[in-house]
Order: C-alpha cells, then structure tokens, then sequence
C-alpha cells in the first residue's frame, strides 16, 4: 500500500498537476489585473475590524486560522526538503509561486465568501463546496472534494502534525510520545470543542506569537551568516534558471530540478489552489465579498513570500558559511542550521515545529469539520470531533509513512474540484472584483444569498448588484 500510494503522489504531484495549479495562478493574476498590488491595502483590511457585518469570526481571525492550518511543519522541514532535492535555485521557484499564488487565494476566499450560507446552527458556511453546488450545479463534485479533504485533514492536518511534535520532543527533549501525544490531544480537546469561535481565538494569539519568533530566529542565524548572504542571493538567483548543477555540493541541481521542488513546496506550503483555506473564509465578518478576497490573499504572502523564503535564505547561507553540514536530508540540515544559534538554536526549533503543527491541527480540525458537515449534516459534528482527537493520540505513536503518502494524494485529488470552480467561475470572480475594487466600492455592504435577495427585493429593500 505504501508503494502504491507513494507512486500515486508522485505522479499526481508531478508536472501535469504543477502546470495546472501555476497556469490558474497565472490566469488570475493577469485576469484579475494582478491583485499583488493591493497588497498593503489588504494587510490594512486584515487588522481592521469590520463593524456592522455578519459573520462568526474577524477577518483576522479568519486569516489567523488559515494561515495556522498552512504555516506548519513544511515551511520549516519541507522547504529543507526542496532545496536538498532541488538546489538553492528552488528557493526563488518557491518564492515565485507565492506571488503568483496570492491572486488564487484571493479568488478562493471571494468564492466562499459570495456563495456562503447558514447551517441550521446559525453558523456560516462556505468553500470550494458551495462555490460548486451554488454557482455551478455540481454537487456530485462538491461532495468528490469533501471526502479528498476530510480524508487528508486526518492525515496531513492531524495525524502527521502530532506525530512530528512527539517524534522532536523525543529526540530532543526525551519525552515518551504516549505523554506528549496525551498531552496534545487534551489541548486540541479544549479548543475544538468551541467550534471556529474558539479555534479562530487561540490562532489569533498564537498565529503571531509563532511566526514572530520563527521569523527572528531566521534573522540571527542571517545576522551569523550575513558574510555570506550576497554570494547566498546569487547562487538562489543563478541555480533558479540555469541549466548546469549549481556546484557547491548540489549534485544535479538544475532548472528542472529547482522548478520542479521549489514550485511543489510553494503550492504545497500555502495551499492556494487547494481549497481548504476559503472554508474558513467563509465564516469571517466581512461586508462584501471583495474585502475578505483581499484578507485572504496576505495568507500566501507571509507563508510563501515570507517565511518560506527567509528558511531558504537561512539554509543556503548556512550551507555556504558551513560546508560541513549536510544538506542531503532536509531534517538534518535544518536541525545544523538552528544549531549554530548558541545555546538556544535547539530550543527555537522545537518551538517553531511544535507551535506550527499544533495550530496546523486546529485549522484543519475545522476544514475536516465543515467536509463532513457538508456530506451529513451538522448532527455528526460532536462524534467527528471525539474521532479527531483519538486520532491525534493514535498519530503520536505509530509510524506515519503511508498515511504521508496517502495525504499527499488527497491533497492533490481536492485541488482539482476547486481548480474547476476557479476557472468556471472566473467571469463572477471579475464581476464581483470590477463592482467592488475597480470601481472603489469596498465599503459598500453586499447581500450574499439568493433568498435574502429575493425578500429585500420584494421589500423594496435593495438594488439588484
């Protein structure tokens, strides 16, 4: 099974699947007339509440749980991976595919928000799901992309996140995974059970806290290596398009190589085009659809634009200022890089990949959530959410290399129902981006439902948009 499944990953993330995800990158952003540019006024949005509105959570909130489901273990270890197989040149491939990627997640999070509807809680729900029941009459393939994404939220969102907390609390701190594991689950217990309300609060807090002292242990080992950074940013730029091996030890590192694991790691890290960050989208207070759009696409930013390229920077650097390191396995070469930080470079570590696969296990808790509600109803949600946090113990101590693989499948399996959304509803994606964006109207407050429509307009309430 594991070989099977291993193949399948292989070839599902392979060229067809990257060419598809970057070509619909690159059709909306020039489409869509390069959202990038809005980038500051996006950031603005996200910190700013949206008075008046209705919603479950903030569009920080929103954000902060989307970005603690994309912010895990693959920022730290993944992209330790990519510049192993693929040479520094996959650190700008990388970094590429987060620009381009922001205008994806930007028409993920409109699409949720634009179709979003009321469970019989009262609680909003939205997704890729939604966008293709409402806007396209495919429930068939709405129901397809909840079961890929339930099966690979208990995969790479729950049971891999846990594993790699314990496994590294053992190594380093020799804590028994039956402890620790009990431990995470108690912890992951007490927040679930509040539904996005309470996820979306503990990710406002520890999103921040997380990336903040990631990000400045990145930038003291920079400070280590900063006799080496000029000659680090040449060799990043020169590998990403050349076509011999970079030297220095990257054996076989060419632009095929780099393209490839670089553009992987990025579309695999922040998930745009996935479409699992636009169901918590869906739930945020926002007025129109257009201004949670703009929220959400600052994910991609400081997942991929950001912190994904500070890692690289910091292994290739790391590489050149210590030439003993080895940098053919991507655990190992992140572990040497953050050991040259005396005393404390362990300690960041453990921290960064502890708090990244925690909060990446309470993001994904709620994208699991609302697949299966979507399929059964909301009736099923306590029993599922007994299951979830079992299944974080059982993740603590069993070996994970199958259920890798198998997530690896599901993740690519659900790209491809939202990728069909996002291309067959890009004429609503302008429309909704023209009346709002182009057309400075972002305070305008928008009616989401056909129902509520229909009422105001019989009311005579409100225009026709």
């Amino acid at each position: 099974m594991d070989q099977f499944f291993s193949s399948l990953s292989s070839y599902l993330w392979g060229w067809p699947m990257i060419i598809l995800l970057i070509g619909t990158h690159l059709f909306l952003t020039i489409r869509l007339r390069f959202p990038q540019r809005h980038l500051f006024k996006a950031i603005k949005l996200s910190v700013t509440k949206d008075k008046g509105t209705s919603g479950d959570v903030s569009q920080f909130g929103a954000l902060a749980t989307s970005l603690a489901a994309t912010i895990g273990t693959g920022n730290i270890i993944g992209m330790a991976t990519a510049v192993s197989l693929g040479g520094p040149g996959a650190v700008l491939w990388c970094w590429i595919t987060g620009v381009l990627g922001m205008s994806t997640k930007y028409a993920e999070g409109l699409l949720a928000v634009k179709y979003r509807v009321k469970n019989e809680k009262g609680e909003l729900s939205g997704g890729p799901m939604y966008a293709l029941e409402k806007g396209l009459g495919m429930r068939w393939l709405a129901i397809l992309f909840c079961i890929f994404a339930a099966i690979a939220a208990f995969g790479i969102g729950n049971t891999v996140q846990a594993n790699s907390i314990t496994m590294m609390l053992q190594n380093t701190w020799h804590i028994p995974p039956v402890y620790s594991g009990a431990v995470i689950a108690g912890l992951v217990a007490l927040v679930i059970i509040f539904g996005v309300k309470g996820i979306s609060k503990v990710c406002e807090h520890l999103v921040p806290f997380m990336a903040l002292f990631y990000i400045i242990g990145c930038l003291v080992i920079l400070y280590f290596n900063r006799a080496f950074l000029s000659e680090s940013l040449a060799l990043i730029v020169d590998s990403a398009f050349s076509s011999k091996a970079a030297g220095g030890g990257f054996v076989g590192s060419t632009i095929i190589m780099a393209s490839r694991f670089g553009i992987a790691r990025g579309l695999f890290s922040n998930e745009s085009g996935l479409g699992s960050a636009p169901i918590v989208a869906a739930a945020a207070k926002t007025r129109n659809s257009v201004r949670q759009a703009l929220v959400s696409s600052t994910g991609t930013f400081w997942d991929t634009v950001v912190i994904c390229a500070l890692t690289g920077l910091v292994l290739v650097s790391s590489i050149i200022a210590y030439p003993e390191i080895d940098h053919t396995h991507g655990a190992a070469l992140t572990k040497a890089a953050f050991d040259k930080i005396p005393y404390v470079g362990s300690l960041i570590l453990s921290v960064g990949i502890t708090t990244f696969a925690f909060s990446t296990i309470l993001g994904w808790s709620y994208y699991a959530e609302k697949s299966i509600e979507y399929i059964g109803g909301s009736r099923i949600i306590i029993g599922y959410r007994f299951i979830w946090i079992a299944a974080i113990f059982i993740g603590s101590i069993m070996d994970m290399t199958l259920v890798w693989n198998i997530s690896d499948c599901m993740n690519a399996l659900m790209a491809i129902p939202n990728l069909v959304s996002l291309l067959l509803l890009s004429s609503v994606i302008v429309a909704e981006t023209r009346y709002y964006l182009w057309e400075d109207r972002l305070d305008e407050t928008q009616v989401f439902n056909e129902e509520t429509v229909e009422t105001e307009k019989a009311e005579g309430k409100t225009a026709d948009i």
